[in-house]
């Protein structure tokens, strides 16, 4: 009975719709030539720079957030939940239009790189507060003998956790961080708000220009397929690593 239901509405739908209006829109083949090869040498690569440089950075600094959440130190541990608490919280729009605000409270401050240096700070302070859990889970995860056997060779703590735990630790949060990136890179499209120059604009933003400018929406569908491209096969990978690491426990 459902199937029958959802023939039926798909055959309702395509009787309804108006095909070579739905050509001329969405699929103009005509339009959709126009933005190449820009919509790949330079949108595309754009959004890519973007989301790999914040993911690094974030990928670093909630590194450094996790340990700091797992501290014997009492200020560190606050110092960590504070900024997580408070960056998970924050839409990351918001923190693009603080970033832009900097410098009214520091004259003459810029961040190195311009527009590519605001989208990674912006980027990475958010995505750092989101993997840091990621990595202080990891770092639990860890069996407490790696370390125990580690102090017992007589290796000191700091060298064990680097040497040891936090290898460890990036293995298990592998597909979770692979969300991220996913994340990160839908996020990127936000960095319009920082006023991009045309040589830097990344795919949302080039695909909405081009839907303007010749007055069809097509560049729009092209957009979203080229994001498709991206996250489909990395959400694809990180399912594959979740069931690896489920088939492994």
């Amino acid at each position: 009975m459902q199937y029958a239901v959802l023939i039926a509405v798909a055959v309702l739908l395509a009787a309804l719709a108006d095909w070579s209006a739905i050509r001329q829109s969405f699929l103009n083949l005509d339009v959709a030539k126009e933005g190449l090869p820009e919509l790949f040498t330079v949108a595309l690569r754009n959004t890519v720079i973007y989301t790999l440089s914040g993911f690094v950075l974030g990928f670093a600094f909630g590194l450094v957030l996790a340990l700091m959440r797992l501290s014997r130190v009492a200020p560190y541990r606050w110092l960590s939940a504070f900024y997580i608490e408070v960056f998970r919280g924050l839409p990351i729009l918001v923190v693009f239009l603080m970033i832009i605000s900097v410098p009214l409270a520091f004259p003459g401050f810029e961040l190195p790189g311009g527009v590519y240096g605001q989208a990674a700070l912006g980027l990475g302070m958010v995505s750092a507060a989101y993997m840091a859990e990621n990595f202080r889970a990891g770092i639990q995860a860890v069996p407490k003998g790696q370390m125990e056997a580690a102090r017992s060779l007589g290796m000191p703590h700091g060298r064990a956790m680097v040497s040891i735990i936090i290898p460890q630790a990036i293995r298990i949060v592998v597909p979770p961080l692979t969300n991220q990136l996913v994340a990160l890179l839908k996020d990127s499209s936000l960095v319009l708000i920082l006023g991009v120059t045309a040589t830097q604009v990344e795919l949302a933003k080039f695909g909405n220009d081009q839907s303007s400018t010749f007055a069809n929406p097509t560049p729009l569908l092209v957009t979203g397929l080229t994001y498709l491209l991206i996250t489909i096969p990395l959400g694809y990978v990180a399912r594959r690593l979740e069931a690896r690491q489920g088939g492994h426990r």
